[in-house]
């Protein structure tokens, strides 16, 4: 009998449930048992805020530092979460299929977001989300929370919380099933973070072939092309994972587009942009002028993404999103 694959997971249920499809799926194309490793990240253990910690990125140092000491083979991010910089002797070898990446309000009555009395308790630790919540309810208090999906809702049904922004793609996931109201929010008008609804493979540079081109199997190139775009953006505007910006691009056919804000949590102020880029089988191809006209021309897929998100990014420190922003901390 052949041996497991292993799979390194944190041990939230989420973690779990994101792996758990994961590892079914390699395991149709493989022929091979998948074993999941729980391993604890400092995320997990400390509870003190995001921001306070090293922020998203806490949760993912842990699991590559197993992954390049042997103790496992692969791992499966929430790409959301996952810093921009790829350590040395790692690379993302599939992004999946892209889940629903809107946010959705969850409520006990379904009063939609704007709605909501004056004073209503709003629960969420992303600086992107409480930004996008002073906005669409500014009579609203945000309250800074953390824990996992069913402790979050908990707070809403006992009243702690009149409500909670989730990601739609974890609840889905998760199977999660309650009788509290939920609101989808459009991307068109709340945007959500780079790779929000899509999951990253990560394992070693010097994996087995086999695993390589079993995992390569898992990946979309859609998705793929999609979240490049929008995670060049961040690495960009040089900001860390929990930078109050969001990024959603969508491959349609030969064409590109992203929806890209950069917020003040401290104010109404935001800076954002909506752009379109032509596909040309399979390759990015930029129609603009100056230094963004051929930055992409000729260039292999994942490169010609890359540096069309940079040239966004660019854009947005042109019109001043370096005073939004803050720097790189995860």
């Amino acid at each position: 009998m052949s041996t497991p694959i292993r799979l390194g997971t944190r041990r939230s249920a989420l973690a779990q449930a994101q792996s758990g499809h994961v590892a079914a799926a390699l395991e149709k194309i493989s022929g091979r048992r998948v074993e999941l490793v729980p391993i604890v990240s400092e995320g997990d253990t400390n509870r003190a805020s995001l921001s306070e910690i090293g922020g998203l990125g806490v949760f993912a140092t842990r699991l590559r530092e197993a992954l390049l000491a042997g103790q496992c083979d692969f791992l499966v991010h929430s790409l959301k979460d996952l810093p921009t910089a790829v350590p040395e002797g790692l690379f993302i070898a599939a992004t999946p299929p892209r889940e629903d990446a809107r946010d959705v309000v969850i409520t006990r009555d379904g009063t939609p977001l704007h709605a909501l009395r004056a004073g209503a308790k709003v629960g969420t630790g992303s600086p992107r989300r409480i930004a996008q919540v002073r906005l669409r309810s500014p009579r609203s208090e945000v309250v800074d929370i953390r824990g996992n999906v069913d402790s979050r809702l908990a707070r809403v049904e006992t009243g702690e919380l009149d409500a909670v922004i989730l990601a739609a793609a974890g609840l889905s996931r998760l199977g999660s099933e309650t009788t509290l109201k939920r609101e989808e929010l459009g991307l068109a008008e709340w945007p959500t973070a780079p790779g929000q609804g899509s999951l990253a493979v990560e394992t070693t540079v010097d994996a087995a072939s086999d695993l390589r081109a079993a995992l390569a199997e898992l990946d979309d190139e859609d998705t793929r092309l999609a979240i490049t775009v929008e995670r060049a953006i961040l690495e960009g505007l040089d900001a860390g994972c929990q930078a109050p910006m969001a990024a959603h691009a969508v491959v349609t056919g030969d064409s590109m587009r992203v929806r890209t804000i950069v917020y003040d949590p401290a104010s109404e102020r935001r800076i954002g942009l909506d752009v379109t880029e032509s596909l040309n089988r399979g390759y990015i191809r930029s129609h603009g002028s100056g230094d963004d006209a051929d930055a992409a021309d000729g260039a292999d897929p994942n490169r010609a993404a890359r540096e069309f998100g940079l040239s966004v990014a660019r854009r947005l420190l042109e019109q001043g999103a370096a005073d939004l922003v803050p720097r790189e901390q995860s």
